[in-house]
């Protein structure tokens, strides 16, 4: 009995050093991946894009999130850059009472950007569902992204797994976030990149595909609203 409960002990530490750390390597290895592809806005402005891809964040009725503003204004920012003339907001409008999609495309267009270059993506559901989508429904190739940096890392592994020649550029500095968000934010995104780490192996299809809207097109393609 005791050399049977010492091997029970010795697996069960053994599993809990492996479920420890496991995600700690997957983060690292993220982390050590996808920082050579995170840029100044400055260093985007040096190639051409096919869009600056911005994703979507809570929002407040017809308003955006602290977070989501911030993404938006830096998205802005690189699209005046000249590096590209297309923006696509991806985020969620799986409901009609919820809406990220129409309020950042409301925000960019009353911050002066044209409303044919901007398109929506109605089901970024999710990160990796952003970036699949951005490949097969709008036939993006190469592609910056705009989030903020402890999300960017996900943003830019996901594209690139997924064959977008992605890079980042990081949407902080705006807004001065408490302790209490930060740590939530931080630990909640850690276990997100173990699950799209999962994703990009097996590169399941998205919640929804549907036809191909090119983003050399019109972004008025991908209005649902007058």
């Amino acid at each position: 009995m005791t050399a049977k409960f010492k091997r029970i002990i010795s697996v069960c530490l053994l599993v809990g050093f492996l479920v420890v750390q496991i995600p700690i390597l997957i983060n690292a290895y993220m982390f050590e991946f996808s920082n050579r592809y995170i840029i100044s806005v400055d260093e985007a402005s040096l190639e051409e894009y096919d869009c600056v891809l911005v994703l979507g964040a809570g929002v407040w009725g017809n308003s955006p999130s602290h977070m989501l503003e911030e993404r938006l204004n830096r998205g802005i920012e690189v699209y005046n850059t000249g590096c590209t003339d297309r923006i696509l907001m991806s985020g969620d409008h799986g409901r009609d009472e919820y809406d990220e999609v129409n309020v950042m495309k409301g925000f960019a267009v009353d911050s002066g950007v044209e409303a044919d270059t901007v398109f929506m993506d109605h089901a970024g559901f999710s990160t990796y569902e952003s970036m699949y989508r951005a490949r097969d429904v709008f036939g993006v190739k190469k592609v910056i992204i705009v989030t903020q940096k402890y999300h960017l890392y996900r943003a830019v592994y996901n594209a690139r797994k997924l064959g977008l020649d992605a890079y980042g550029v990081p949407a902080d500095g705006q807004y001065n976030y408490d302790i209490f968000v930060r740590t939530y934010n931080n630990s909640r995104e850690a276990l997100a990149r173990c699950k799209d780490f999962i994703w990009c192996v097996f590169k399941p299809e998205p919640t929804y595909l549907g036809e191909e809207i090119p983003i050399y097109l019109s972004g008025e393609l991908t209005d649902d609203k007058v």
